[in-house]
């Protein structure tokens, strides 16, 4: 025999709530919203979710025009810089060439300094055998005749020896006397040998150098120096170059103070300016 099932009761009906205590609760019975709560996007709206990766920052819109000039000059060089590269990019290509031009010439003509020398020294007007202690300054007028030897060991380089030279002569830092080398052309391998006469007007000697030239003469060994410089042209071939300047420094020494002096020792120093 079947149970039979009643029907329950229906539950009670909730107890009205006042409204006013509806109205006043209602905020206290929503919950909090809280930081982590994403916003509700306005109707008419899209949301697009975009990979944090590829998030780019933009400059609020007061900034957004000193941005773009400073983008701008960051990527586009100034005239004045493209001028500096271009110059230094062409320095560096002339200086290469003249290098370059500068081995080649070596490498065919090959060239050697010239030498020189001194072969003989006449001198006269510094007698300083009647020189007495008691007189402070001498003063002189000396000659000196100077025969220098010129050797040219080049095989394709000859030398134009120009005017305007000059040729001294030094005791200490007193110069004695100068003059100048003769103009001539030297061709190549070649030996020139070529006589200048030098010549000091008034020359006042004080009493140090004075006593110390007696010494020297009277010891057999006195110091000289004398110095050319010689503006001259080089030729290769059919080709001049620029006028440049031949330096010679000669160390002398001689027995005496006459005519009939000797080279006791000669060293000469070469060089040249070719500006």
């Amino acid at each position: 025999m079947a149970e039979r099932v009643h029907p329950h009761d229906p539950p009670p009906p909730a107890p009205a709530l006042d409204e006013s205590f509806s109205d006043s609760s209602e905020t206290a019975l929503k919950p909090a919203t809280t930081y982590s709560e994403k916003p509700v996007p306005q109707p008419g709206t899209y949301v697009i979710h975009v990979p944090k990766d590829q998030v780019y920052r933009v400059p609020p819109p007061e900034n957004a025009r000193r941005y773009k000039d400073l983008a701008g000059r960051g990527s586009r060089r100034s005239p004045c810089c493209l001028c500096l590269c271009w110059f230094l990019a062409l320095t560096a290509i002339f200086l290469v060439l003249v290098a370059a031009a500068a081995g080649i010439f070596y490498l065919v003509v090959k060239p050697e300094s010239p030498k020189y020398s001194v072969n003989a020294i006449a001198i006269r007007g510094l007698n300083l055998s009647t020189v007495t202690s008691s007189s402070s300054i001498l003063t002189v007028s000396p000659e000196l005749d100077v025969t220098v030897r010129a050797d040219n060991p080049n095989d394709k380089i000859g030398i134009h020896y120009q005017k305007d030279s000059s040729v001294e002569i030094y005791y200490t830092d007193v110069k004695l006397c100068n003059g100048a080398l003769p103009a001539f052309y030297q061709p190549s391998n070649n030996v020139t040998v070529f006589q200048t006469a030098l010549k000091g007007s008034r020359i006042e000697l004080s009493s140090r150098v004075k006593s110390s030239l007696v010494e020297a003469q009277t010891r057999g060994n006195v110091p000289l120096e004398l110095k050319i410089r010689a503006p001259v042209k080089i030729k290769v071939g059919s080709v001049k170059t620029w006028t440049i300047t031949v330096k010679v420094d000669c160390d002398l020494t001689v027995d005496k103070l006459t005519a009939e002096a000797k080279i006791i020792s000669n060293e000469c120093d070469y060089g040249v300016d070719l500006w």
